[in-house]
Order: structure tokens, then C-alpha cells, then sequence
């Protein structure tokens, strides 16, 4: 037995399944999908300017390798527009390697790109925390200072994995530090430098238990939330926990761990940032990870997921996903 089918029947079909794949394609496109953009990227720094999103990540390579930093924006946290090298070593005389984890601040009509390069070791070695300066936030950067903001060790820091953040009295504070020990110090309304504290001191060691590096601050509701990663880099521990104080000079009590791997999604989530949507007041966490079963230290992608809140103002698990988050326009 046979059968045929007319060509209007056929017409049809073929109308049906394009309106189908569409229909897919449409709602597709209507959540980000994790990751958000291709290629290896880890620590980013999401951020809000000019009515869009905008993540600065970390070129994930070999250290001799990351000596540039891509941008990312997007009008919905759905679909990202990216610009390349917006900050490169050629720019910073003092940058040879490992430029790692953007931190930016938008201040009177300019960009503040604050970095970390070298990876030093020791006080003898040139290196530390910049800052770089543009009049767009698609860059291009250029050095402020010729040398770094923060090129010594204090209190153990390595001066590496800077936040910058703007308390409710327009004081700016960086926030930093590996080998397991964070520091807080007052920022200069320029950025060229830091001042004493209240006290006379110029940092202050906030290291919460268990800290590693990547801290992340961020107010709500009077009080201060301070985020940071804990475990290794390269494994599937890593993860991301927090703390709330009344100041952001702590003292900061680790309350637990709110991002980390589920084994059938993604593991070694770490290294964050934080948005907040102040018109509907959601929050998001982006941050990197590594796909399932790749081991290379440098497989890294950048990642975005919902993060809640409960009654009592502490952070929920955050749940990891591959489908992302649903489009959220600024504008």
C-alpha cells in the first residue's frame, strides 16, 4: 500500500516544522544557557553600565599566555556582544603574565579596570594589583599609575584577586588577596592609592574561616555580605561561601558554602561575581566552572544562575544548571 501526499499537505508540513524549529529556537533563545559564551573563561566580574550587562572575565590559559583581557555585554542576559582585548600588557609596561580577575567601577563619566598581574611570589618581584582607565566600558584601558596600586604582600595576601566596593557613604574600598588571607583597604577617590583607616592602619586582614581567594562584596539590607572562594582552583572542590557583618570591616563568620560542582551538571564552581537587578530586584551569581569530565586545569566557562534569598536575608543554595537564566532587559 502507498500513499502521497498533495503539495499543499506538503506546503504545510514544511510550514508547521519551520514554525516548530522556530517556536524552539525562540524559547531557546529566551534563557542563556550555560555557558553564556564560548571559550575558556574563568573569575568574571559581571557588572552593570550604561543599561547593560557587561562580564570582564579572565582569559583562561597558561600564564605566559594571559596577557589580555576580552568584554562581554548584553541588553538581556541572553544574547552577549563581545569585545576582544580591552585591556592588553602591551598597555600596562609592568604586566608581563597572569592577568587575572577584573574588578570595574564606573566614576564620573570614567571606567576603572582593576586587575592583578605577574603572580608574584615574594616583595622582590614586580607585580601585584593595577588599575587601568578608559572613558567606555567596552575599553580601551590604558594604566593609570605605570606601576601597580598594590605590589606588596600584607598580612600574607598575595595581592591578587581584587573587588572594589562602594559603601552607602561614597568611600571605595578594595577588597583582595590569595594564600588564604583577605585584606580590606581604603580606596582614594582616585584610585591612585589607599589612606588609613579610622584606626591608622592601612589594610586590615578580614580573613574569614576557610577563605581562600576571589572575595566578593555586596550590601543588602544594611548589611554586609562578603563572598569568597574556598578549595582548590583546579578540582572539583572548588566552591564559593559567605559570610554577613555590619560593617565591612567584619567581622566576618563564615555562615557555609552556596555555590559548588553537582556531579550531573558541572564541577569546580567558584570564582564569582554578583548582579543585582535593583528594578525587580533579582540577584544572579556568575562564575565559572569546568565541564564534566575535563580535567585541564585551564577548561574553564563562564556560567550565570539565580540566586535567592530567604526570609532571614541568608543566601539559598544556589542551583546550578545548564539552561541559565531567562532574559531580564534593562531597558
Amino acid at each position: 500500500m502507498s500513499s502521497t501526499i498533495g503539495p499543499r499537505a506538503f506546503i504545510a508540513g514544511l510550514l508547521l516544522f519551520a514554525t516548530t524549529i522556530g517556536g524552539l529556537q525562540a524559547a531557546t533563545q529566551q534563557r542563556s544557557g550555560n555557558p553564556v559564551f564560548p571559550s575558556w573563561y574563568a573569575d568574571p566580574e559581571a557588572a552593570i553600565f550604561d543599561g547593560q550587562y557587561w562580564i570582564y572575565p579572565t582569559w583562561s590559559a597558561r600564564y605566559g599566555e594571559q596577557t589580555f583581557f576580552d568584554a562581554f555585554s548584553s541588553p538581556d542576559l541572553v544574547h552577549w556582544t563581545k569585545h576582544g582585548h580591552v585591556l592588553e600588557a602591551k598597555d600596562v609596561r609592568w604586566a608581563k603574565k597572569a592577568m587575572w580577575a577584573p574588578a570595574l567601577v564606573a566614576k564620573d563619566g570614567k571606567y576603572y579596570f582593576f586587575f592583578s598581574a605577574n603572580d608574584i611570589q615574594s616583595d622582590k618581584e614586580v607585580g601585584g594589583i593595577g588599575v587601568a582607565v578608559s572613558d567606555k566600558p567596552e575599553g580601551p584601558f590604558r594604566d593609570l599609575l605605570g606601576k601597580p596600586l598594590i605590589g606588596a604582600f600584607h598580612h600574607g595576601a598575595q595581592p591578587i584577586d581584587q573587588f572594589v566596593f562602594k559603601d552607602v557613604d561614597g568611600q571605595y574600598y578594595i577588597i583582595y588577596g590569595g594564600w588564604k588571607h583577605a585584606n580590606i583597604a581604603k580606596l582614594k577617590s582616585d584610585f591612585t592609592g589607599v589612606v588609613p583607616l579610622d584606626d591608622g592602619s592601612t589594610y586590615r586582614e578580614i580573613t574569614p574561616e576557610h577563605y581562600v581567594e576571589g572575595p566578593v562584596m555586596f550590601l543588602r539590607n544594611g548589611k554586609y555580605y562578603l563572598m569568597w572562594s574556598e578549595g582548590g582552583w583546579t578540582g572539583p572542590d572548588y566552591s564559593v561561601a559567605y559570610a554577613i557583618a555590619d560593617s565591612p570591616l567584619g567581622p566576618f563568620r563564615r555562615i557555609g558554602k552556596v555555590l559548588q560542582q553537582d556531579p550531573k551538571i558541572a564541577t569546580g564552581a567558584g570564582h564569582h561575581s554578583v548582579i543585582h537587578v535593583a528594578a525587580d530586584d533579582s540577584w544572579y551569581i556568575v562564575y565559572h566552572r569546568r565541564p564534566l569530565g575535563d580535567s585541564e586545569a585551564n577548561h574553564r566557562v563562564t556560567s550565570i544562575d539565580r540566586m535567592y534569598f530567604d526570609d532571614k536575608g541568608f543566601i539559598k543554595p544556589v542551583v546550578i544548571t545548564n539552561e541559565g537564566v531567562e532574559a531580564n532587559p534593562l531597558r
